[in-house]
C-alpha cells in the first residue's frame, strides 16, 4: 500500500523560550524534526508533506536539507490539529493510499510502530490512532475503547470523570486512507473548549459513518513530546540510553557508558572500544576494532579497522583515518585522508592534506592550509617523516621516503627521497638579552608613574 507521511511542524513552542522554531531544536545532532522526517523515509513514504508556521523558512530549509523532496506548506494561523492536516489537502490530491499524521516535536516514533498501525489498516480498520499507557494521564487525550475497538478521542479539557480514569492516551498519530481523511477532517467542527479543531474528531466521525476504528500501543517514551527545555533534555538522555545499549548489543566495549554521546547517525563497528568521555557529532562511522581514547570529539569521520584515536584527539569533517592510522592526543584532523599505519601522534593540525601510507608526522606540525580567501592542499608521501615542528605552507608536497628537519617552514615540494632543512639562520647577540629586559623594565615602571 502507497503511504505519505504529513508532519505537523508550525508550532512556535513558547515553552522552550526560545526565538529558534520548536521543531529544529536538535536532539542527537538533528533537528526533532528531521527524527521524523527519518521515520518517513524508513516506511518508504511516496509523499512526505511538512506543515509549517512559525518560522517556515528556517523550517523549510532544515527539513530540505534532510529531504529535498520534502513538499511545504503553511498554516497561517493556528486553529488546531485538523486545521493543520488539512492544509495538506492539495499538496496530497491525486494521492492514492494511506497517510500518516506525525509530529515535529514527537521524534521517537519508529517504523516498526507505524507498520502495526499497517497491520491494522490490513485487518480492516479504516482509522489507526497511537496510544499509550501512563499511570497519571493529566491533561492527554483519552482513548475511549469500547468491544476491543477506539469508539472515541477525547480531550482532557472536555472528559467526563469518568474518562478522566481512562489510562490508555492518545499521541496524536493516526493513520487514514487519503480520502476518508480529509473527508472525515470537512466534517469537524470547533465546538468544544478550546474552540479548535481537533484531529481526534475524525475516530467519532468516522464511527458515526459505522466504520471501524482502532488503536495500537506504544510506550510512553516512544510517543514523548518535547514542549521544553526540561523536556528536551529529558529526550536526550532517552535517545543516548538507547543508543549506547544498541552500541553494546551489537560488540562495542564502553568503558563509561554514561559519558558517551553519540548523533543520530554514528555507525559503531563490532569490538570497537570507547573510553570516557568521548563525543560523536553527526556522520560518524567507526569500523571494527578501532580503540577511542578519552576525551575525544569526532564529527564527519570515518574511522577504519584498527585505528587508534586520542586521548584528546578532534576529528572534523572530512577526516578520513585508512586501516591502522594513529592519531594522538592535542592532533586535530579536518578534510584530510591519514594513509593505513600512518601516524599523527600529537599536538599537531592536518588539514586539507593526504598523509601517504605508513608516514610519520612529528609534534608540532601544522598544515598552512588557508591563505586567508582560500584552502590550498597539502601532500605527503607514503614513509615520509615530517620533522617535529615543521610548517607546511601549502600548496606543497613533500614525497615518498622524504624528510623534513625540524622547526623547517617548508616552502616548496620536496622530491621523493629528500631532505629538506629550512630553518632561519640562528645569531646569538652577547648581552643583547639583558639590554633589552632593561630597558622594557624602565618602560613599565615609567608607565606606573604616570
Amino acid at each position: 500500500m502507497t503511504k505519505a507521511v504529513v508532519i505537523l511542524a508550525a508550532g512556535k513552542g513558547t515553552r522552550m523560550q526560545s526565538d529558534l522554531p520548536k521543531v529544529l531544536h536538535p536532539l542527537a545532532g538533528a533537528p526533532m524534526l528531521a527524527h521524523s522526517i527519518f521515520c518517513a523515509q524508513a516506511i518508504n513514504a511516496q509523499k512526505t508533506i511538512i506543515v509549517a508556521g512559525h518560522g517556515s523558512d528556517q523550517v523549510t530549509a532544515a527539513a530540505k536539507k534532510y529531504d529535498e523532496d520534502a513538499q511545504i506548506v503553511l498554516q497561517t494561523a493556528q486553529n488546531g490539529t485538523g486545521h493543520a492536516v488539512d492544509q495538506a489537502r492539495d499538496a496530497l490530491s491525486g494521492f492514492d493510499g494511506d497517510v500518516y499524521v506525525l509530529y515535529g516535536d514527537t521524534p521517537f516514533i519508529t517504523p516498526e510502530i507505524l507498520d502495526q498501525m499497517a497491520q491494522k489498516r490490513t485487518d480492516g480498520a479504516s482509522v489507526v490512532v497511537l496510544g499509550f499507557d501512563v499511570p497519571a494521564p493529566s491533561n492527554y487525550g483519552r482513548l475511549v475503547i469500547k468491544d476491543g475497538a477506539l469508539d472515541a478521542i477525547v480531550e482532557a479539557k472536555d472528559a467526563t470523570p469518568e474518562q478522566q480514569e481512562i489510562r490508555l492516551c492518545n499521541s496524536g498519530v493516526i493513520c487514514a486512507p487519503r480520502d476518508l481523511l480529509f473527508d472525515l477532517i470537512s466534517e469537524i467542527t470547533n465546538d468544544n473548549a478550546s474552540g479548535e479543531y481537533y484531529l481526534t474528531d475524525v475516530v467519532s466521525l468516522a464511527r458515526a459513518r459505522g466504520l471501524s476504528c482502532a488503536a495500537v500501543e506504544c510506550t510512553a517514551q516512544d510517543a514523548m513530546g518535547v514542549n521544553s527545555r526540561r523536556e528536551l533534555a529529558i529526550a536526550e538522555a532517552h535517545f543516548q540510553d538507547k543508543a549506547r545499549a544498541s552500541a553494546m548489543d551489537n560488540g562495542a566495549t564502553l568503558l563509561d557508558p554514561k559519558t558517551v554521546w553519540f548523533s543520530y547517525d554514528t555507525h559503531v563497528g563490532r569490538d570497537v572500544v570507547i573510553e570516557q568521555n568521548v563525543v560523536f557529532g553527526p556522520g560518524v562511522t567507526v569500523e571494527t576494532d578501532a580503540h577511542i581514547r578519552a576525551f575525544s570529539h569526532i564529527e564527519g569521520a570515518h574511522i577504519s579497522q584498527h585505528v587508534v584515536v586520542g586521548p584528546y584527539a578532534r576529528l572534523r569533517p572530512g577526516a578520513e583515518l585508512a586501516d591502522g592510522a594513529r592519531v594522538g592526543n592535542f592532533v586535530e584532523i579536518k578534510n584530510a585522508a591519514i594513509g593505513e599505519g600512518a601516524k599523527v601522534n600529537h599536538l599537531s593540525y592536518i588539514g586539507d592534506a593526504s598523509i601517504g601510507d605508513a608516514a610519520n608526522i612529528g609534534a608540532g606540525t601544522i598544515t598552512c592550509n588557508y591563505d586567508g580567501y582560500f584552502k590550498h592542499h597539502t601532500e605527503i608521501g607514503a614513509r615520509a617523516f615530517i620533522g617535529s615542528n615543521t610548517m607546511l605552507v601549502a600548496p606543497v608536497r613533500v614525497g615518498d621516503d622524504a624528510l623534513t628537519g625540524s622547526g623547517s617552514v617548508i616552502t616548496r615540494d620536496v622530491a621523493d627521497g629528500d631532505l629538506a632543512l629550512a630553518r632561519a639562520t640562528q645569531a646569538n647577540k652577547t648581552g643583547l638579552a639583558l639590554k633589552l629586559m632593561s630597558k622594557l623594565k624602565a618602560a613599565k615602571a615609567a608607565l606606573k608613574k604616570d
